[in-house]
């Protein structure tokens, strides 16, 4: 049987001159070691043996009675002679210390406390405290003067009666003289008033006192641009400015620190969010240059919280007509600063979405968008609208948007319809699938193996490759990702749009904010998914049936449906002829003085219904609509009537046959009836467009020019065809354009040059000689009143 081979490994000779060394090195600390604690064991009992000495020293027993005439000097004197006779520990043999430590272990008189009433005998408890020991001594008590005592009520307790003392206050003699002399200052500081000023002299300091604090305000402002990271504390100061106690300047010093913060802000702020720094990461060691790019971005976050603290803090002031300790500012003047307030932080919403506390600005704007204050709410409502347009990926709109619909949810849809129209300007015009954002990002087709080496060289098809690899990994790196992220967040704002658009028109139908929603349901309808549009399309028709909306709500319920009928709706089979009576019969209902804003629907409406559904539209209707936007050019304002001939000169382009319009003779059985809601059925075919020629006079030139151009035909060349700044616009563009919203004429007037005459013509020249003749004779005439008899001339007229 083979002996059992050992599985440890024997350790070679490298392996054992290492651990040796270890051993060596560990038995060489544990050694100091033991010395370091002998040590300290020896110089703990030292101390001890010292302690117990200067305890039997000062533990000598004092006689029962002291002699009246023995002074307390005498005896400290003595005791310091004692204690110099003692022989230091260090001088002692090792036999000396043992015996003083066996002395001090045992009872005697000297160790014992006189005071106690203990037996001489009593065995004493091991190892007992220096400090207990210490406070058994008697101490000797300082001679303070007794203070006398007042003598309280007594308080009864279960234990009994407690008597209660307290001490009488002594009155210091100096502090007595301190307080006269202050009275004396006082009086003669009051004997010695401050000069009134005069109003000048007051408005004068005034200006003084603003021009320093200008000066100081410009110049921490141009330190910290100069050198932002060198000079971030400077941002502290300038923010302390805010608290200005002088109740001259306080208003006008804080208006003015609170608008230079913000554009400081806007100007040193990074491109980037600074997130707080982790454990690992303050614990390591970092360059110079990093150590002060921290710093300056931790300042600059503490101050751009304090700052906005600051605002939300004077908004909240004003909102509650809160007035302060120090009465420094009226509550008249809280309304300025809360405006300037409201001012910076709209502008720090467009210009920082990036940084940090955007989420908390938002929460402080939405609020205030619904304010009572006309002037703020038209501020943050702009606000808004701007960071909406400018917002190209769709991150902070989507936060916005969070807001305000839980606002409105929260307000029970009571709020300013300004709020949802904000929604009008979301820069969302794709729709959210993959098929489309394959469309915008086609995958660019690069060149085959056999392709490259047909047609370039070895060198050419090295650099091809290395330029189609670049060109992949920045498509990845951007164009997906972002496209990606964009379209995912316009998913997200979008379903929270349709969320509350839905609520209201399910749950407040008479609602104000009911206009706002189907001006956004019109934008936004291409992008409704199309499993709701025949849910959507019977509330609309509902809505309109009910007859409880003015007629511009019934006209954004008429361009909600056929946005959705244009898009996807294409598909499906929906007669929606009931729109179309709907928006002939409301074309006599428009404002036709100043608020022509149901115009501009109009012609956007008709535009969808006519021009891009012109396969759907018969010419009865086609007709039937021109005639009727004729008639009501005659009576709406210059820039209506441009648009409403410019969309019948885009009808009779599309539709052909209704130049029948501009002939007088009859076509075919019937007569036309224009008051008729049906254009189907009121025989538009048989009247004539009459009201061209009433616009030919009109006293606008481009209602003249349009109206001659349709009266001949509405031709694309000759005489009679419009200019190309007229013609290439669409209706929309010339309702704006030639808008009469400023109050002026437009186009303007020429002025008329008049010549000067050397002879003026005055009175009666101007007339004729025969004329002047009669006005003379019966000027002349003596008038006499005679009773009128009607009834005479009556008679007459009727044989």
């Amino acid at each position: 049987m083979k002996a059992r081979r050992n599985k440890k490994q024997i350790p070679s000779f490298r392996k054992l001159l290492k651990t040796s060394k270890v051993k060596l090195e560990n038995k060489l600390k544990n050694k100091q070691f033991k010395q370091q604690s002998t040590l300290k064991k020896y110089r703990k009992e030292q101390r001890k043996l010292r302690q117990a000495v200067k305890d039997a020293v000062s533990k000598r027993p004092i006689p029962l009675e002291d002699p009246k005439g023995k002074r307390p000097g005498k005896r400290i004197e003595r005791e310091e002679e004692e204690e110099e006779e003692a022989l230091p520990l260090d001088m002692m043999d090792e036999d000396d210390l043992q015996l003083m430590k066996d002395l001090g272990q045992r009872a005697s008189f000297l160790t014992r406390d006189l005071s106690s009433s203990e037996p001489v005998h009593v065995k004493k408890r091991k190892r007992e405290h220096v400090i207990e020991k210490y406070e058994k001594i008697p101490r000797a008590l300082q001679t303070a003067p007794e203070k006398e005592l007042i003598h309280l009520l007594p308080i009864k307790d279960k234990s009994g009666i407690i008597p209660q003392t307290r001490e009488k206050p002594v009155i210091d003699s100096n502090q007595d003289e301190e307080d006269q002399e202050e009275v004396e200052l006082e009086e003669e500081i009051i004997e010695d008033p401050v000069r009134e000023l005069t109003l000048e002299e007051h408005l004068t300091e005034r200006k003084k006192k603003l021009q320093e604090k200008k000066m100081h305000i410009a110049a921490l402002a141009s330190a910290i641009l100069s050198d932002p990271e060198s000079n971030i504390k400077k941002l502290k100061e300038l923010r302390s400015m805010l608290m200005e106690q002088d109740p001259d300047v306080a208003v006008t010093v804080r208006k003015l620190v609170i608008v230079s913060l913000m554009e400081l802000f806007k100007d040193i702020t990074p491109s980037y969010k600074i997130r707080p720094l982790t454990e690992a990461e303050k614990s390591t060691k970092i360059r110079k240059e990093t150590q002060k790019l921290r710093e300056f971005e931790e300042g600059l976050v503490s101050q751009y919280k304090f700052y906005l603290e600051n605002l939300e803090q004077m908004v909240k002031d004003w909102k509650q007509r809160k007035l302060k300790k120090s009465n420094v500012i009226s509550l008249k003047a809280y309304k300025g600063l809360a405006e300037v307030a409201v001012k910076s932080l709209c502008e720090l919403l467009v210009a920082l979405p990036h940084f940090n506390f955007h989420n908390n600005i938002i929460v402080l704007i939405v609020p205030l968008m619904n304010d009572v204050s006309k002037l703020i709410s038209e501020m943050c409502c702009e606000a808004v609208k701007k960071l909406f347009k400018q917002d190209k990926l769709g991150q902070a709109s989507l936060g916005v948007i969070k807001v305000i619909s839980g606002f409105v949810k929260g307000r029970n849809y009571e709020v300013r319809p300004e709020m949802l129209k904000t929604f009008l300007c979301l820069r969302i015009k794709e729709i959210e699938v993959k098929k489309d954002t394959e469309d915008i990002n086609k995958p660019k087709k690069f060149m085959t193996f056999k392709e490259k080496r047909k047609t370039l060289s070895r060198m050419q098809r090295k650099w091809k490759k290395a330029e189609e690899k670049l060109e992949r990994e920045l498509r990845e790196a951007e164009a997906s990702e972002s496209t990606e992220k964009k379209l995912k967040l316009h998913t997200e704002t979008l379903n929270i749009v349709f969320v509350t658009y839905f609520r209201i028109l399910k749950k407040a139908q008479r609602s104000p904010l009911l206009p706002a929603v189907l001006e956004g349901l019109a934008k936004f309808a291409h992008l409704i998914n199309v499993e709701f549009f025949d849910d959507l399309l019977v509330v609309l028709h509902t809505l309109i049936e009910s007859g409880d909306l003015s007629y511009q709500e019934s006209l954004h319920c008429v361009q909600t449906a056929f946005h959705i009928l244009s898009g996807q709706g294409d598909v499906l089979n929906i007669d929606p002829m009931k729109f179309y009576t709907h928006l002939y019969k409301t074309l006599f209902k428009l404002h036709a003085g100043a608020t022509n804003e149901g115009v501009e629907i109009v012609l956007q409406c008709l535009d969808i219904m006519l021009t891009k559904r012109r396969k759907q539209v018969s010419q009865q209707r086609a007709l039937a609509f021109i005639k009727r936007l004729c008639t009501l050019a005659l009576h709406v304002l210059p820039n209506s009537s441009i648009g409403i001939l410019a969309i019948n000169r885009i009808l009779m382009h599309t539709f052909p046959k209704t130049d029948l319009l501009l002939d007088n003779e009859s076509q075919g059985s019937g007569v036309f009836l224009p008051e008729l809601d049906e254009p189907e059925y009121c025989n538009a075919q048989n009247t004539a467009l009459w009201e061209l020629h009433a616009l030919r006079r009109h006293y606008h030139p481009i209602v003249q020019r349009f109206a001659a151009h349709l009266m001949a035909g509405a031709p694309s060349e000759g005489s009679e065809a419009l200019k190309p700044e007229l013609s290439r616009r669409s209706a929309t563009e010339l309702f704006e354009t030639y808008s009469m919203a400023a109050m002026t004429f437009n186009p303007p007037v020429e002025s008329s040059n008049s010549k000067r005459k050397d002879k003026v013509i005055q009175g009666d020249s101007f007339l004729n000689e025969d004329l002047n003749e009669l006005i003379k004779r019966h000027c002349n005439e003596v008038g006499t009143h005679l009773p009128l008899d009607f009834t005479k001339y009556l008679q007459s007229s009727l044989r």
